[in-house]
């Protein structure tokens, strides 16, 4: 099951909107095939694993071991299940059941039924962490939010007076963070953030396709001047003004006096974004924060100290999960369990 999991996370960002998935087959304590879900549309892992076993007929004595639960519906591609049970495959050991509607324990029924042996639970914890944007997507109907921000070691984000970008951390964060956007579906600032870094939100370090852009933008100040607006990449745009969106720049109208941050969470669910990350300022990371509309946060800390400027939003130390160094750079990890 392990192995499932490392096999699963070769898909992250490209299996949107399905989960991340890994097989193994094993049959006399030797794996004999294996696979992974590369791409909405292409074939599932356990498709993809028996198809990787040379001696079909060793299916007929071997165990499947697959960290979510085999579909049982026709989608873009036939059941898993059902191509299990037509190999004969006596036994399967699952991670975690899948509680997307669609299959919902219908997988293992399948299996069963066709009177397959079915081990369900192994690695649960991890299997269902593996796929945490999938799960809260389709359970909570909003999108896995990370929340991302540089902060000197004395705790501002940005200088006093600052009217430039200064940049915090080291390449190597920057790196990682370009990591980290290649890695989810959207990524959103406010309107200070836009305006006096003008970011392209891409993912120039790192390979990988950029995220949806999100901004802010209340009273609708920012210009078409600015990168975040050239149509490169798809863009939402939430403001309280009434604007027709135009070709990738998409205008949504929310209510600035209720929940923003609920708001944008509901219709970031209609856009079918599962996962987002909100990378500033410190008024649209707090938002968030007070809301409790938060999963996990990378706080990058750097060796560089202000004195005055800017103060960094404040997370509850009671969910800080670990620290890591990266190079001069202090990484600390925090989660919202």
């Amino acid at each position: 099951m392990e192995r499932c999991i490392q096999l699963a996370k070769n898909g992250i960002g490209s299996t949107y909107p399905n989960p991340l998935v890994g097989s193994v087959i094993v049959h006399n304590h030797k794996i004999i095939g294996e696979g992974w879900h590369q791409q909405a549309g292409l074939p599932h892992a356990e498709v993809n694993a028996i198809n990787s076993v040379k001696n079909k007929e060793l299916l007929q004595e071997a165990t499947i071991y697959v960290s979510l639960e085999p579909c049982s519906h026709f989608g873009k591609t036939p059941p898993c299940a059902n191509l299990i049970i037509e190999h004969k495959i006596p036994k399967i050991v699952i991670g975690c059941v899948d509680s997307f509607s669609e299959v919902a324990g219908r997988g293992i029924e399948k299996l069963k039924n066709a009177g397959c042996e079915v081990i369900v639970g192994v690695l649960e914890p991890e299997c269902l962490s593996l796929n945490k944007r999938f799960f809260t997507y389709h359970n909570k109907k909003r999108p896995y939010i990370f929340l991302k921000w540089a902060q000197s070691n004395d705790g501002y984000i940005a200088p006093e007076n600052n009217t430039k970008i200064t940049w915090i951390s080291n390449s190597f964060s920057k790196q990682l963070v370009h990591k980290l956007r290649s890695e989810e579906q959207g990524i959103l600032v406010g309107t200070n953030t836009a305006l006096t870094d003008n970011p392209k939100l891409n993912t120039r370090e790192w390979f990988g396709k950029s995220p949806t852009r999100i901004v802010i933008d209340k009273s609708l100040k920012i210009t078409n001047s600015y990168s975040l607006l050239d149509g490169s990449v798809k863009t939402i745009v939430f403001t309280e003004k009434e604007k027709k969106s135009n070709f990738n720049v998409v205008y949504e109208k929310i209510d600035f006096t209720k929940a923003i941050a609920q708001q944008i969470c509901n219709v970031l669910y209609q856009h079918q974004l599962q996962s987002v990350i909100i990378e500033g300022g410190t008024k649209t990371l707090q938002t968030f924060i007070d809301e409790n509309l938060w999963d996990e946060a990378f706080v990058f800390e750097g060796n560089n100290s202000f004195k005055k400027g800017i103060k960094a939003p404040i997370l509850p130390e009671s969910t800080l999960h670990s620290t890591k160094k990266n190079s001069t750079d202090n990484l600390k990890i925090f989660s919202n369990d």
